[in-house]
């Protein structure tokens, strides 16, 4: 018969999170199962220090505590981890009350958008309440039970409040079933209360039994299943839209054989890209606002367009307007019913990996007859003519930019950015190879580059690490790269700086608008800011070098390699210019009313635009 052990509320749960284990041979290589919860990043405050902070004193060598400079950034960079890890890996994060634990709201959201696992752990108030109201404490006149972590529910997957040490036995096992579940997966918050931290409990020994979660692969419905695939039996012009679901199913290579099979082409989402390497001959490329010219065409002329892994996000169907064939219908295969019957489609609810396997045994030797090649040859050739080395004197476009880095990639690079005109840059434009593209774009947060960056050389420490990061981004969150030095996690960081905010000035004028509080040249104020980013990335212990050129910023971006701390490299860039290439209409709405005659005219093109677009 199983005894007890007596420890704390806080003892309990690194306890137990330090005996949670992942299955994950197929995507790992590995043949024992490891860790699931990797570690814990934490900051600690008067919510959490006594309690939690002694609990990870004593489990240092078993499970590690990894200290950040700001509760936001540390949980960007779990956030990277497990999504580098394609949710096979996670990591918590703690906090104390208060701000602290405010502070992880955006990076909540981050993860709840883009379905991704992390374990967040704030203090909270004390649940015997004798010294209400402590510091920090936020009071709701009408609601006792409100605390400054409830703002947290909203962007969690599962919340819970611990104020009993008992409660642990329910909450801890709910939260790891959340993470690891392939449709519910994302963000979990256990709001910890103070006291209950320090409080004592005899647990059942049986409690920290070692448990190995494994993420299961649901199987479709045979009725659904037999629907998708007569349709698909049915199209003339079939297209497939690859998404995040692939990478996290682990169904790269069977897409690629899939698609090969049957000869059908493949385009890429944000999350999709690299699923599959570029030089594919059916990867079409990217899809939609930032999407390629042969992408954007054949999903245009597309009678079938099958998504799988994808939830359909307005950037990747360009506002609902690329899918213009008229007889066009929508297959949607996901592990998440939410996402699988948005628009009408036709669903398709399972594992990624199992259904395409399960549609091709249907279709068997049914081929579609060869894709325009030239389309995909042209769209290549146009963007070697946006991405290479400028002629002039003048400062270099993102594009420029990119061509730079790209002839310096090794096959194992990943780039990686957020927010700003890199990421649509980056997935019209860069050629991945497979697992070679680490986009969060769901949420599009700005700040989360430099911890990313960080997160994801972590979670792969061979892989060359490459952030793209605009100065406005930077500006917002570079605070980790302390940390990376500290804890010598080399990367290298592309920072352009164009002055202000790049990409939202151009939409601004765009839409009609003057320019106006993007740039700093066009805010109220005469004096502009001289931000010495070189200056300042050193000051805290990066390598920082100014590139004055592209050919420079190439010979930078070969001698970052042999560093073990990050290197930045700052270079200056046009803000104006796009990427010379593709691109699809945005739903951005325009005023109906306006004094500008810009924006009137804007608006009567966003109104031809918007008849275009399809509910169905």
């Amino acid at each position: 018969m199983s005894g007890t052990i007596r420890l704390t509320a806080a003892q309990a749960m690194v306890k137990w999170l330090s005996v949670q284990m992942i299955d994950d041979g197929e995507t790992a290589g590995q043949a024992e199962p490891s860790r699931f919860i990797e570690g814990i990043w934490a900051i600690f405050g008067h919510g959490n220090v006594a309690g939690m902070g002694e609990a990870l004193y004593h489990a240092r060598e078993d499970f590690p505590t990894l200290r950040g400079q700001n509760e936001q950034t540390m949980a960007h960079a779990a956030i990277a981890y497990a999504k580098a890890s394609k949710r096979r890996r996670a990591m918590a994060v703690t906090s104390s009350i208060g701000p602290g634990a405010t502070n992880m709201v955006t990076a909540a959201g981050l993860a709840h958008v883009n379905r991704l696992p992390v374990l967040f752990i704030p203090g909270d108030v004390f649940a015997n309440r004798a010294p209400d109201p402590v510091l920090q404490q936020i009071e709701d006149f009408d609601d006792a039970m409100v605390s400054a972590n409830d703002c947290l529910r909203p962007v969690s997957r599962y919340f819970d409040r611990i104020s009993r040490p008992e409660h642990l036995l329910t909450a801890l096992p709910r939260a790891l079933q959340t993470m690891t579940d392939p449709a519910k997966c994302g963000p979990v918050t256990l709001a910890f209360c103070q006291d209950t931290q320090a409080e004592a409990f005899d647990y059942p020994e049986s409690f920290f039994a070692p448990k190995t979660w494994r993420i299961r692969r649901p199987e479709p419905d045979a009725a659904e299943l037999a629907e998708v695939v007569a349709a698909i039996k049915a199209a003339q012009r079939p297209v497939i839209v690859a998404g995040g679901g692939v990478i996290y199913s682990a169904a790269e290579a069977r897409l690629q054989a899939f698609a090969a099979q049957h000869n059908i082409p493949f385009v890429e989402s944000q999350a999709g890209k690299s699923a599959i390497a570029w030089d594919d001959a059916r990867n079409l490329g990217p899809a939609g606002v930032t999407g390629g010219d042969a992408a954007n065409r054949a999903l245009g002329e597309a009678d079938l367009v099958i998504g799988v892994g994808t939830r359909f996000q307005d950037f990747t169907t360009g506002s609902w307007t690329v899918f213009a064939n008229p007889a066009r219908r929508l297959i949607s295969i996901n592990v998440t019913g939410y996402d699988a019957a948005k628009h009408n489609a036709i669903s398709l609810v399972a594992d990624a990996k199992v259904a395409l396997e399960k549609i091709s045994d249907a279709l068997g030797a049914q081929r579609w007859p060869d894709h325009d090649s030239a389309a995909r040859a042209a769209w290549y050739e146009t963007t070697d003519a946006v991405m290479a080395a400028p002629n002039g004197s003048g400062l270099p476009s993102d594009a420029q930019v990119i061509g730079a880095v790209q002839r310096q990639a090794l096959p194992d690079t990943v780039v990686m950015c957020a927010a700003g005109t890199m990421p649509g840059a980056l997935h019209t434009l860069w050629r991945a190879g497979q697992g070679g593209y680490h986009m969060e774009y769901g949420y599009s947060c700005m700040g989360y580059e430099v911890a990313g960056a960080m997160g994801i050389k972590q979670a792969n420490p061979d892989r060359d690490v490459i952030c793209f990061v605009g100065d406005g981004s930077y500006m917002m969150a570079n605070s980790e790269l302390a940390t990376a030095v500290m804890r010598r996690v080399p990367f290298t960081v592309v920072l352009t700086d164009n002055r202000g905010y790049g990409c939202i000035n151009r939409l601004q004028m765009g839409t009609g608008g003057a320019e106006f509080n993007n740039l700093y040249s066009s805010t109220d104020v005469e004096a502009q800011p001289e931000i010495d980013f070189v200056a300042h990335a050193g000051a805290m212990g990066a390598h920082a070098v100014k590139a004055a050129s592209i050919a420079e910023l190439e010979e930078q971006i070969q001698s970052a390699r042999g560093r073990d701390i990050p290197t930045v490299i700052v270079i200056d860039t046009d803000p104006y210019p796009g990427t010379g290439a593709g691109g699809f209409w945005w739903d951005v709405a325009v005023p109906e009313v306006s004094e500008r005659e810009e924006v009137r005219a804007a608006r009567a093109q966003y109104v031809k635009q918007t008849a275009q677009q399809r509910a169905d």
